[in-house]
């Protein structure tokens, strides 16, 4: 078996990675990670990453919703790394994707989208949503 994946919901699954660890080859390599994110977390996010870029000048500039996504990112330490790129231009940006976030790192990330924009008066729709 060269690769393989079970989601841990049983005590059957859990049996079952437990055996395949066990028959594994010395120098396999194994990893244990949380679920990733839901489609629901995904949408608000760019729903409310939507909306700071519509009303939040930042610097006296407008970002756009992926630039924001950048900065939030950072704000969450996961690793924004910038190297030079090819032409000598610009840099690109290495950092980690948000759709590698599990649940409960992109409700952080969540958080504190909404933190910043209630700190800068940005009203969300699920807020306009909220007071009808």
């Amino acid at each position: 078996m060269s690769r393989a994946g079970v989601i841990l919901t049983s005590k059957r699954e859990r049996e079952k990675a437990a055996s395949w660890c066990m028959g594994a080859p010395a120098g396999t390599y194994v990893e244990f990670r949380e679920s990733k994110r839901s489609s629901d977390q995904n949408a608000r996010m760019w729903a409310m990453l939507t909306e700071v870029a519509r009303q939040v000048e930042w610097h006296g500039v407008r970002l756009t919703a992926d630039d924001w996504k950048l900065i939030f990112m950072d704000a969450l330490n996961q690793e924004m790394r910038l190297v030079p790129n090819i032409n000598g231009t610009g840099f690109i940006n290495l950092g980690r994707s948000s759709s590698r976030l599990s649940k409960s790192e992109m409700s952080d990330l969540i958080e504190l989208i909404f933190k910043f924009g209630a700190e800068r008066g940005v009203e969300f729709a699920d807020d306009k949503k909220d007071a009808a």
